[in-house]
């Protein structure tokens, strides 16, 4: 049985080779990632899922879980375990930091 190394709190958490019940909302179609979060619950059995989104696709990810929740696994008894906001600094072309939001949403099949 291998490890996961452990990482300090200030290096951003690299997803690992198991952690496949993570969604990273972006730029695809609404639905695929609405799929995504039932097969994982349906298909693979999973009893958490995350979504995960930053900036813009923030209201996206709240979007996709409550669709998913509400209509497709309303008899799978799927809750909201925890909502984690953080910020990440960048810079950008320009040389200027920006901030950027982000939003972890853990959803857990009771």
């Amino acid at each position: 049985m291998t490890e996961k190394p452990e990482t300090s709190e200030s290096e951003p958490s690299i997803p690992q080779p198991g952690d496949d019940n993570i969604i990273f909302v972006g730029i695809k179609p609404f639905m695929n990632y609405v799929t995504g979060v039932v097969m994982q619950f349906k298909n693979k059995g999973q009893k958490e899922v995350i979504v995960s989104a930053r900036g813009k696709f923030i209201s996206k990810a709240v979007d996709i879980t409550e669709v998913a929740r509400r209509t497709f696994l309303k008899d799978e008894n799927i809750c909201v375990k925890n909502i984690k906001i953080s910020s990440e600094q960048f810079e950008n072309k320009e040389g200027k930091r920006i901030f950027v939001s982000a939003i972890e949403i853990i959803l857990v099949k009771e």
